[in-house]
């Protein structure tokens, strides 16, 4: 497995063990990536931890569709020899604006990344979401529980050339700045940041939301400048923090990391169990200050 299938294979299995997943949903999600036999002894191995059921949470957008001070929308652009989706926001008002693109969770291009866009876009940017099941028909066509193992089967380098065509097409706007191009993304969405980083010389800011980073070999790659969020209690995820806190450093790269304590992975998602309201608000502002700061 490569580093992001391992990461979505965890991620399923500790949502089981968790009880955020049933069994069959957990095997959905795996089996995608391992096939039907392994998923099941993976989770027959965490058996001792049965879910208990998932938690809901829910909420109203942030940022409405039709708020008046930004035109939101789905867009369609061309991939590498495929039709791409995404969600595009930028200012309603006349000018030229950075452009920021946003990677998704393991789930697709859903509701809440929408309303994420639409943020960027209110704090005076192009927001592009590219969504990464596109090649497979986008994300409304799957089962909300599939997409995991749809997204895992996958190679990173095709995520990765997604949001080079994204970023083609975001730039050629007339509303955009071409020349002043940022990226966030969340769990798996915080991971392909990373990869991307590496990739899009371009990139002048990238803030990940607690994704496994790339190693140090592909450190020497980023150009842009990166603010990496965690929370506290994530323990899969920042055990990752001090090998690529090292690397950066040790290359000359910009970056630094803000742990919020006593938060678990996904709290910035305000429609999941593990949403934080301060923390995310936080962590919010913290990324808009970075962008603010790199992408002047």
């Amino acid at each position: 497995m490569n580093e992001l299938q391992r990461y979505l294979v965890e991620e399923a299995v500790e949502d089981y063990e968790e009880g955020r997943l049933t069994r069959r949903e957990a095997l959905k999600a795996i089996a995608g990536i391992t096939g039907a036999v392994l998923a099941a002894q993976m989770l027959e191995a965490r058996a001792q931890a049965a879910p208990a059921g998932k938690v809901s949470a829910s909420s109203a957008p942030l940022v409405m569709p039709d708020d008046p001070s930004i035109v939101a929308g789905i867009a369609e652009f061309p991939g590498e020899g495929v039709r791409l989706d995404g969600y595009l926001a930028r200012p309603a008002q006349t000018g030229r604006f950075p452009v920021v693109l946003v990677c998704h969770e393991n789930r697709g291009l859903t509701r809440h990344i929408e309303d994420v866009t639409r943020r960027v876009a209110k704090a005076g940017y192009v927001g592009l979401a590219v969504d990464l099941l596109s090649r497979e028909g986008g994300t409304a066509k799957h089962d909300f529980d599939a997409s995991p193992g749809i997204l895992g089967k996958a190679a990173p380098a095709r995520h990765v050339q997604d949001f080079k065509s994204g970023l083609a097409y975001a730039s050629s706007l007339p509303s955009a700045r071409a020349d002043r191009v940022g990226m966030t993304g969340f769990c798996f969405g915080g991971a392909v940041t990373w990869r991307v980083a590496t990739s899009v010389p371009d990139l002048r800011a990238a803030v990940p939301f607690y994704g496994v980073p790339v190693q140090e070999g592909d450190v020497l790659g980023i150009g842009a400048a990166v603010l990496a969020i965690y929370g506290g209690l994530d323990d899969r995820i920042n055990q990752n923090i001090p090998a690529i806190e090292a690397a950066m450093g040790k290359h000359g790269k910009t970056f630094s990391k803000i742990v919020y304590p006593n938060v678990d992975h996904a709290f910035h998602n305000d429609t999941g169990p593990r949403y934080n309201a301060a923390a995310a608000k936080a962590a919010w502002g913290e990324a808009l200050a970075w962008f603010g700061k790199y992408l002047a």
